[in-house]
């Protein structure tokens, strides 16, 4: 019973210090209009299907880390086996956005514990990168308080794919999606 007791004890005392690490890099300022960037970044290179690089005039660029979302593992690495629908959700978001311009939305939380851009990512047209992903069945949901804008909205539209069969949900999906 002892050790069953520092087992459980390990295991919250560990999901509370990343929950915590993870609110530590909030936005600045509380306005609406603080969270939204009105500037345009260009895609740089796509890590996989949630994660990508812009160009903000550094060296090697910033990560962004799409919110709300979670594409299956592209590739092998560490711990993680490369996930169903993987490969196709990293070469989608590589022929849809690389090389493209992107605006930038945030929640809550800049900043997750790699020091990653969490964000909403736009197309110039308006497209909204994060709830396409999840309409399209390229990805599924997946929220960490304090950043939950628009999980109801994604659920709504994971909900739509898997019943049409999208993507990782079965059939492979059209180029386009029309919500």
């Amino acid at each position: 019973m002892n050790r069953l007791f520092k087992v459980l004890f390990s295991l919250t005392f560990t999901a509370l210090v990343m929950v915590s690490a993870t609110s530590c890099f909030p936005v600045k300022g509380g306005k609406e209009a603080d969270k939204t960037s009105h500037e345009y970044y260009i895609v740089t290179k796509v890590v996989d299907g949630d994660t990508f690089v812009i160009d903000d005039g550094s060296k090697k660029g910033a990560r962004v880390r799409l919110i709300g979302v979670d594409a299956p593992e592209s590739r092998k690495t560490g711990r993680k086996e490369i996930g169903y629908y993987g490969k196709e959700a990293k070469e989608f978001m590589t022929e849809y956005i690389l090389n493209k311009r992107v605006r930038l939305e945030y929640d809550v939380n800049k900043y997750d514990q790699y020091m990653r851009i969490l964000a909403y990512a736009y197309m110039e047209d308006g497209t909204f990168i994060n709830e396409y992903l999840v309409a399209s069945g390229y990805a599924m949901v997946m929220t960490f308080p304090p950043n939950v804008k628009y999980s109801e909205l994604f659920l709504k539209r994971q909900q739509e794919a898997r019943v049409k069969n999208r993507g990782l949900w079965g059939k492979t999906v059209e180029n386009k999606i029309e919500f």
